[in-house]
């Protein structure tokens, strides 16, 4: 049995990135050699130099929509704020969330925002999750119109119009997740230019984040804990490009769950894959990931790629050399 306790480590405070830096390009990239059992400080410009030939960079191109919302409950009033995850109808009228305050809010309750969208709860869930039925409006139309990015809770400030931007891939194209895939955070454009240039094929894949990837760990045995189900996707002409590669370079864990989903369940589906310590990698070659938090199913992944203990001493590295951690900090490169 593995404990969680055993994926734990410090981090001040400080060291927790709250706002996104001038130029997404200038974030530090530490660098993890496996089979050297090494690392050094680097920049995320130097990633292309990484890259080979024959390397194809896998990017998940699932889009962050703006799913926070702030209603009235309908005649009682009071504030309630909406988390929506993913719609659960083919007219996307029903919708998983998460509400707040949940434990007041029965079945049958209707939350209004603003004049023109209302919204029923009709079913109650697992850890505070509640399905939403929308009565009243356009809900697509309305969530960009008065819906904020879900920033998690660490960044502790209101979400800004910049962040529309910046909490997004410049790749990002399918609409549908509640979390931004963090690692892709760091290209531009022309970083992408310079990794074609040394060589690399680039393909997308899609997932769609949500609990399945956000949700914390609740069981001190690891092996009990269970992930949510989030929707993948692959384009049988992106399998191709994978499947020519002679090493595939995931960035993000969201990607490397994918890619391994894929290995054994092919190429579109829903996937629970909780990726830890003793995991055999079937397809992923080296890993762009940013800093997790400690004791969550993402730190296990990097864990299970590249061995707890270095992992682990990697990370009390980053911390004295003050790296930037979480969404809007640096990032580490395991090959």
């Amino acid at each position: 049995m593995i404990s969680l306790s055993d994926f734990d480590y410090g981090l001040p405070d400080d060291l927790i990135a709250q706002r996104p830096l001038e130029r997404r390009e200038d974030s530090r990239m530490l660098v993890l050699d496996r089979a050297g059992q090494r690392w050094e400080d680097r920049r995320f410009v130097d990633f292309p130099a990484f890259l080979r030939r024959g390397d194809c960079l896998v990017l998940n191109n699932s889009r962050v929509i703006p799913s926070r919302l702030y209603g009235q409950r309908a005649g009682a009033g009071g504030r309630v704020e909406i988390l929506l995850l993913r719609p659960v109808s083919t007219d996307r009228r029903d919708w998983r969330a998460l509400v707040r305050p949940g434990r007041k809010m029965p079945v049958g309750e209707v939350i209004e925002f603003g004049e023109s969208l209302k919204a029923q709860i009709v079913e109650r869930g697992e850890l505070g999750e509640r399905t939403l039925r929308f009565v009243a409006g356009d809900v697509d139309r309305e969530m960009e119109r008065i819906g904020h990015v879900p920033l998690p809770p660490y960044i502790r400030r209101p979400d800004e119009q910049a962040d529309r931007e910046r909490y997004q891939t410049v790749f990002a194209k399918e609409k549908g997740s509640v979390a931004a895939p963090t690692a892709g955070l760091h290209f531009t454009p022309q970083v992408l230019d310079a990794c074609r240039e040394a060589g690399a094929e680039i393909a997308y894949v899609t997932l769609h984040v949500g609990l399945g990837t956000f949700q914390p760990i609740h069981a001190e045995q690891i092996e009990e804990h269970r992930l949510h189900s989030e929707r993948y996707e692959i384009t049988s002409e992106n399998e191709a490009k994978m499947r020519a590669a002679s090493r595939r370079v995931a960035v993000g864990t969201t990607s490397v769950r994918t890619l391994e989903t894929s290995a054994s369940r092919g190429l579109n589906g829903e996937t629970d894959l909780f990726i830890r310590p003793g995991f055999d990698f079937a397809l992923t070659g080296a890993m762009l990931t940013n800093f997790h938090l400690p004791r969550t199913s993402l730190l296990l992944l990097v864990c299970a790629f590249a061995g707890t203990g270095f992992v682990l001493a990697a990370y009390r590295h980053a911390v004295e050399q003050r790296y930037r951690f979480y969404s809007y900090g640096d990032c580490m490169l395991i090959v």
